[in-house]
């Protein structure tokens, strides 16, 4: 089965070009990076701290199947609604260190969307230990999930 969800990563970058076309209006697109509930619902993660603002800053957590905790973070350094959002984001006890993301969000009709996330490594070589994980994989569940849950809002 193709995933929807494209993975552009260009040999010798430190960088990826991820985009997803998305059954659903703009607006809704946006919301589901924005609101802490529906956050929580699709990427399976407790939201204990999302401040949607021009340097705000955001904690999530997540519980492996093991019981252990896993916390991510980050600095909201630009957050213009329903348009875009530029931020860090660090997985803690990792060796992966920090990466800037740019999300940009894009109305295609009335009731569909694109997101187009520009996010930077370190290093060629942490962006190629990223992609040598099941990193496609959980972002087109994740982009699934996404879709499936907020069709519920429509």
């Amino acid at each position: 089965m193709e995933l929807k969800t494209k993975i552009n990563a260009v040999d010798g970058k430190q960088e990826l070009v991820i985009t997803r076309a998305f059954d659903l209006p703009l607006e809704l697109l946006f919301k589901a990076y924005a609101e802490p509930e529906i956050v929580e619902q699709w990427m399976g993660t407790k939201v204990l701290k999302l401040e949607n603002k021009n340097h705000g800053s955001y904690q999530l957590e997540t519980t492996d199947p093991k019981g252990n905790k896993h916390g991510f973070n980050g600095t909201i350094h630009e957050f213009v609604l329903n348009e875009k959002i530029i931020r860090t984001f660090e997985m803690s006890n990792t060796p992966f260190g920090v990466q800037l993301e740019f999300l940009e969000f894009e109305k295609v009709t009335d009731s569909t969307s694109k997101l187009t996330m520009h996010v930077v490594y370190k290093s060629v070589e942490i962006r190629d230990q990223i992609l040598k994980l099941p990193f496609a994989q959980g972002i087109n569940m994740a982009h699934n999930r996404l879709q499936e849950i907020v069709n519920q809002l429509k």
